[in-house]
């Protein structure tokens, strides 16, 4: 989404999004060439922050890539903090080993960072094996222009010597290099490596009825019919998906380490999720019920009102759903205000808002957002940037390099950890299995029998959908009479009904009559609340990628503030009638989101995928405690950087470094 900031809301903090799409929270970064709102950071924040805007704008100008984006994000991260470290006498660096002195200490950094995320920006968007999207071309405009903007010249690509530019180029090279053998496969355009992935299901042809699953518990690539375009507006000739990343358990992390994996071969490993017909039977029915009903509650309409206040909104448990608010705010002693929103509003504004599908930075970059957000929040109310909230005061480039590799070590630790758990247990997604149940008939009453034509027909099917009035129902010959509540199903007659999202309607969607609402649909033609040219990401549902990023994101930031709450105790996304969503018109009327916690808004951004029909709960509260252990990881492995107690590599290792020209020489 892009946004403008609307500084001190009250005793809080609100951001007014303007359009839907990808979020830029940085000060005035809005619409227009996003190299100029970009270079336009330049007098309000460190170097490290224009890097990081500019790798989310690559990052929205590239495809829906959430694993290989939480690695640039990190690789990009960690080159600048090591090019931060090479004039530091504590810290040590993660992938460049090299010191450096300076007259100028702060222009020495300022070069070598820009120089050292240049290159490696260059590399994965624009000249690499991965630079192959027609967004490409918008990314190596924005990336020049920030050099020029900075007063750097790109030419300038010699590693040798001791000018901070050169110290920047080696250090990147050493990233490079470090990439192309991290097992991510990046030299072949991260495909799949031969032998590591083969799907069992047939394509679920997404426009037509019928599904046909080999195994209803494990993932099942969507067809397409019809012609679909990605967010550049490019034609798609791949009209079946393809599991993205099945194999990313096997790429280099951070932080986690061999001693976090099972038996299995999968970090922080969760266990199978539960299986229609098999051991948790009766969760994964409970679940796809939760889904079916969540998605009934997306129509304003309805006129259903909740308070969506933290005094009443969030402090969960990480393993489960009740939530019992904040008493006060700790910052101003004061009862959090009733915030009585519209559920439908909400509900489809939680589940578009949380997305991060395509012209989106991807989870992992909206958490980078979140971040940046956080800090210019600090900086307006006057809070000190201090390590855990104590001790020495930090100035902007140190306090953003230190964040970013946290924060990104995380999220990078997170794709490889829920990754692995989607390649090994391949978990299906809702729309597969809504669509199977549905299509077998009810699993409730094995004596209830329909009139279809001239004959009776069982509805009944052990592994068929639970019935539950007003939600899951069976088409019969009453319910399609004139006048009955599923008089457009008919024809349809003994087949099952969900309540649910309709879907999109036609474009221009800028009228408040322009939404789906919610119905009686047939459940073989159910849809999750999503663009019905994405629909669902191309890969296994268990467990949530979002819940992952979002609770190792929250963690780091609890621990680098010191605090669980936002600065202030408050933060707020405003969004205006009819200006925060694009599936449909919305919201109808004006609508704030509130999180007191970091924990709070990770926590709604896992809810979010069952609002969107995208997950299940178990892939939510499975992805939180794998997020919360990688976070909790991540955050010590950055701090042991920060204090220098990393043990430099054993004399062996350092030749075998210094042969793979991956170890810089150490200048003092």
């Amino acid at each position: 989404m892009s946004c403008i900031d609307e500084w001190g809301r009250g005793d809080g903090w609100a951001v007014r999004v303007l359009t839907t799409g990808s979020l830029a929270l940085a000060m005035g970064v809005a619409s227009g060439p996003a190299s100029t709102a970009r270079a336009a950071l330049i007098d309000d924040h460190s170097v490290a922050r224009v890097w990081n805007e500019q790798i989310l704008g690559a990052v929205r100008n590239d495809t829906a890539r959430p694993t290989i984006h939480a690695r640039n994000l990190f690789h990009v991260s960690a080159a600048m903090f090591d090019a931060w470290a090479a004039y530091d006498d504590q810290a040590m660096q993660v992938y460049h080993q090299e010191r450096a002195t300076a007259t100028d200490v702060d222009a020495a950094r300022r070069e070598a960072i820009s120089y050292a995320a240049y290159r490696i920006l260059r590399h994965r968007f624009v000249d690499g094996p991965g630079g192959t999207g027609p967004g490409r071309f918008v990314t190596a405009f924005d990336l020049n222009q920030q050099m020029f903007a900075l007063g750097y010249n790109i030419n300038v690509t010699s590693t040798e010597g001791d000018s901070p530019a050169a110290l920047g180029n080696r250090i990147a090279q050493s990233v490079i290099a470090h990439g192309l053998a991290d097992g991510a496969n990046e030299p072949a355009n991260y495909a799949i490596p031969a032998g590591m992935y083969q799907t069992v299901n047939p394509p679920l042809v997404f426009d037509q009825p019928g599904i046909v699953m080999n195994d209803p518990n494990r993932w099942q690539p969507l067809q397409f019919l019809r012609e679909r375009r990605d967010q550049f507006g490019q034609v798609i000739t791949q009209q079946v998906q393809g599991f993205l990343s099945p194999y990313w358990g096997e790429v280099s992390p951070f932080a986690i380490t061999p001693d976090d994996r099972s038996a299995n071969g999968v970090y922080h490993d969760q266990g199978a999720p539960p299986q229609l017909g098999g051991v948790g039977d009766a969760r994964f029915r409970e679940d796809v019920v939760d889904v079916i009903r969540r998605t009934a509650e997306l129509d304003p309409t309805q006129g259903q009102m909740i308070d969506i206040s933290p005094a009443v909104k969030g402090n969960a448990a990480i393993d489960g759903y009740v939530q019992t608010g904040h008493s006060v705010n700790p910052y101003t002693g004061l009862p959090y205000e009733p915030n009585i929103v519209n559920l439908g509003d909400w509900g489809r504004m939680v589940a578009e808002f949380w997305a991060d599908g395509p012209l989106s930075s991807a989870p992992p970059g909206h958490w980078n957002e979140i971040a940046n957000a956080v800090t210019d929040k600090m900086e307006a109310i006057g809070k000190p940037k201090q390590i855990g909230g104590t001790g020495q005061v930090l100035d902007q480039l140190e306090w953003d390099v230190k964040l970013y590799l946290a924060l990104n070590g995380a999220v990078h630790d997170a794709a490889v950890a829920t990754w692995n758990h989607k390649g090994v247990y391949d978990g299906a997604r809702p729309i597969s299995m809504i669509r199977y149940m549905g299509q077998l008939g009810q699993s409730s009453d094995p004596d209830l029998m329909v009139e279809v034509g001239d004959e009776m027909v069982s509805t009944y099917h052990p592994d068929g959908l639970p019935l539950e009035d007003g939600l899951i129902e069976v088409i019969t010959p009453q319910t399609t009479a004139p006048g009955g509540k599923h008089e457009h199903l008919a024809g349809h007659e003994g087949k099952m009904a969900v309540m649910s999202w309709r879907g999109a309607p036609p474009v221009p969607r800028d009228a408040p009559e322009d939404f789906g609402g919610v119905g009686w649909i047939l459940a073989e033609m159910w849809m999750p609340y999503q663009q019905d040219d994405f629909v669902t990401p191309p890969f296994a549902g268990y467990t949530s990628g979002h819940s992952t990023f979002s609770r190792a994101a929250a963690t780091v930031l609890m621990n680098l503030t010191g605090d669980a709450y936002f600065p202030g105790g408050i933060f707020e996304w405003f969004f205006p009638e009819g200006e925060g969503l694009e599936f449909e018109y919305g919201p109808s009327a004006d609508l704030t989101f509130q999180w007191a916690t970091y924990f709070d808004a990770a926590d709604e951004a896992g809810i979010s995928r069952i609002f969107g029909g995208i997950h299940p709960s178990v892939d939510d509260l499975g992805g939180r405690q794998i997020g919360a252990l990688v976070g909790a990881a991540a955050w010590d492995m950055a701090m042991r950087y920060y204090l220098g107690t990393i043990p430099e590599p054993a004399s062996g290792m350092l030749l075998l470094l210094a042969g793979a020209g991956l170890l810089g020489r150490r200048r003092r």
